[in-house]
């Protein structure tokens, strides 16, 4: 059953082409809102493509995971094998034989997007790179990731290594929320080991204000891309896009693109916590409805020229059968708008409704027939 609700003034209004309001020569792209992990908007964001060295990034949630779980502590040294020295690319310049701080390799694969480094943690943590590769891709279908495998810790193409724009942005997400501690790293600009000093990649680190990371990758097959995020007056966006053609495009989409991400879209608020949305009908129950509430604050990010195209509809399979609690999970509410996806958040109960006994059964039964019902 569907209820139709309106919402800020909607009406029958044809919006413009508002999506080609977001600019960008990216091949893929995707912009996200952190708090509430809605994708505000995307450019064939969904599309499996090489990633590069912003996999890494998966890499690097893999070991702040294990510290996270006492499994690693960033003390621990880890063993520099001759595979890991060997491995062409961007390195960290780690000696084979050596023991290296797990902290100094994090630093290695985040700050100079040393593939070194992400061998020597995947050996050390997995036995192998191939078992490394395995449980990333493990651990990408538990945190949700849907269209992301890996072939490799360090982002070197492989048919099999694949990442979305939103699964970055839905990656990114969790780095700064399950380990906030780690943006300590993402946000330094360079790091010495060895004697051998490198700058950090991120074009948007020290020119756009409040940027704190995360990730640059670039092969020939993929192009120069970037995950980047930065908090601003209390929100904090999240951008991801591959497919641009030289570190200068690159540093100018990753502002143009964050700049967008702030100032272009906004979190509409919907509902707040308890207010009641609507109501669902109850088939033989005490009451002949139940009044539909909104468990937490609900918002909805929209692009600024698209708001007054925002409707929502209730949703539920009715009419309900008796015996739900308060606060059950009963319904839904679909809220959609021009040039985005819809975003589906639940609806609870306000009050539990039992099974009406005999005589209130019948009696709903003779307001049918006689009441027209």
């Amino acid at each position: 059953m569907k209820l139709w609700i309106a919402l800020l003034a909607c009406w029958l209004w044809v919006a413009p082409a508002w999506a080609q309001l977001v600019t960008t020569s990216a091949k893929h792209a995707a912009i996200m809102d952190y708090e509430t992990g809605q994708v505000l908007w995307e450019k064939d964001g969904r599309v499996p493509m090489p990633p590069a060295s912003m996999s890494k990034l998966m890499t690097s949630y893999m070991v702040f995971e294990k510290l996270k779980n006492d499994e690693l502590k960033l003390t621990d040294k880890l063993l520099v094998s001759e595979n890991a020295w060997r491995k062409g690319g961007s390195k960290m310049f780690v000696r084979v034989g050596d023991t290296v701080p797990v902290e100094d390799l994090l630093k290695g694969v985040i700050i100079q997007s040393g593939n070194d480094a992400c061998i020597v943690l995947a050996e050390g943590l997995s036995g192998s790179e191939e078992s490394f590769a395995a449980a990333m891709t493990r651990k990408a279908k538990d945190i949700g990731l849907e269209n992301s495998t890996f072939a490799n810790a360090t982002g070197w193409p492989d048919p099999n290594h694949k990442m979305s724009a939103v699964d970055l942005v839905k990656l990114a997400r969790l780095i700064v929320k399950d380990h906030p501690e780690s943006l300590i790293y993402y946000a330094q600009t360079s790091f010495t080991y060895n004697g051998i000093k490198q700058g950090n990649r991120n074009p948007l680190l020290g020119t756009f204000p409040g940027a704190d990371g995360l990730k640059t990758g670039h092969t020939e097959e993929s192009g120069y891309g970037l995950v980047g995020t930065a908090e601003r007056d209390g929100q904090r966006r999240i951008i991801a896009f591959n497919g641009t053609t030289s570190m200068q495009e690159r540093a100018d989409e990753a502002r143009s693109l964050l700049t967008q991400a702030f100032f272009d879209f906004e979190m509409v608020p919907l509902f707040t916590e308890g207010e009641v949305v609507g109501a669902a009908k109850v088939l033989k129950g005490k009451s002949p409805e139940v009044n539909l509430i909104a468990p937490k604050d609900l918002k909805f990010g929209v692009h600024k020229a698209a708001r007054k195209s925002l409707k929502a509809e209730v949703v539920y399979q009715g009419p309900l059968k008796p015996g739900f609690k308060k606060g059950d999970v009963i319904a839904q509410l679909v809220v959609s708008a021009e040039g985005r996806a819809p975003e589906t958040f639940d609806l609870v109960a306000a009050e539990g409704v039992k099974k009406a006994g005999l005589f209130g059964t019948i009696g709903a039964g003779w307001g049918r027939i006689f009441g027209g019902q």
